[in-house]
């Protein structure tokens, strides 16, 4: 639709945002906790939410997640894998895919004659992929271990344009008692995109809105670096309960509507809580996503939030969790309905 290519020039000249289907998250259990995990992350998963807690594996896993956004315009899928090199190392690998397909292109539905022709609508598809390869290895202090990812982004707008990317994040958690420290800095060294056009294909497009999508957009992105801080608590509450409460502050190097904002940075913070009973059900909830969130008619600020909730159930190796997101639309995001499944491969042993 035209929309669709007026949003894709004018995102692919914004720096510092680029990239953004990678904030979004993977894993049900973690959404559910409002994705404040970054000190307890301990499965295959954390090769995404900090891949130092890829050490505590004990055996090889798999993951996935669905997800649909945008009142199903939007799909979100994610497939991961990981394994214990030794006592002290571990690897893991994902792929996540963010896409809009099926996108009609109408702008050659008027022919030369000024006729109006459906034979010449089209369909294309926006994509967004990353391939990220994660290391975790303990270091020789109790209760340490650190973890690496390198990412490789690609990017895919139909026949009109394409990007490859790559960047690095990096990780460390320590654990001691029951208390649980971890951070986690994606970006570490921007991540950094350069986008190829095609001439022939954009020049069917340029004039499509008057007076738009007139020039070439830039060609290159790149993605400022992030700080994820997590302390969490891990208590017994009784034989069969125990309690997992968490408390993360996302910072962003730069100026933001986050609830703490200044010129050079941004933080908001994020609560989640998990109970488990006799390590089978789970009942997660949380809150994060704090926005000072621009009123209509330009009446001040309004505090944002976004609130989840989250079950989950496992049983020999096989964990099933949901969540839903954005209960009572309190942010500017819609809720969405989240499922996850992650297996452990010491079910086929």
């Amino acid at each position: 639709m035209l929309i669709s290519f007026s949003t894709f020039f004018a995102f692919s000249q914004t720096a510092k945002y680029s990239n953004e289907f990678l904030n979004i998250g993977v894993d049900a259990a973690s959404f559910g906790m409002a994705n404040a995990v970054t000190a307890t992350t301990s499965d295959v998963n954390s090769g995404y939410w900090n891949p130092a807690g890829l050490i505590h594996l004990e055996d090889n896993q798999v993951s996935a997640m669905h997800a649909n956004y945008f009142a199903n315009i939007a799909t979100y899928n994610y497939v991961a894998g990981a394994m214990p090199i030794d006592r002290r190392s571990a690897v893991g690998f994902s792929v996540i895919r963010f896409g809009v397909d099926d996108i009609l292109n109408t702008t050659q539905l008027i022919d030369e004659q000024g006729n109006i022709d459906y034979n010449r609508i089209s369909l294309f598809s926006t994509a967004d992929y990353a391939f990220t390869l994660s290391y975790a290895r303990s270091l020789p202090l109790e209760g340490f271990s650190y973890g690496v990812n390198a990412k490789i982004i690609r990017r895919v707008i139909g026949d009109f344009a394409n990007a490859w990317g790559f960047g690095f994040d990096a990780g460390i958690q320590f654990q001691k008692n029951s208390w649980y420290f971890g951070v986690m800095a994606r970006d570490i060294t921007t991540t950094y995109n350069t986008w190829t056009f095609d001439d022939s294909e954009l020049a069917t497009i340029q004039n499509a809105i008057e007076g738009q999508n007139q020039s070439m957009p830039e060609t290159s992105e790149i993605t400022l670096p992030k700080l994820q801080i997590g302390i969490a608590r891990k208590t017994a509450i009784t034989r069969d309960f125990d309690l997992n409460t968490s408390l993360n502050l996302d910072m962003r190097f730069a100026q933001t509507n986050d609830v703490i904002s200044s010129g050079t940075l941004s933080a908001t913070p994020a609560f989640g809580f998990e109970v488990g009973y006799v390590n089978l059900v789970y009942l997660r909830g949380g809150v994060g996503n704090f926005q000072n969130l621009e009123q209509l008619g330009g009446n001040g600020t309004e505090l944002g939030f976004q609130p989840n909730f989250g079950v989950g159930f496992k049983y020999k190796g096989i964990q099933i969790d949901y969540a839903l997101t954005d209960i009572g639309d309190q942010s500017l995001a819609l809720y969405s309905n989240v499922f996850s499944l992650k297996l452990d491969w010491s079910i086929f042993r």
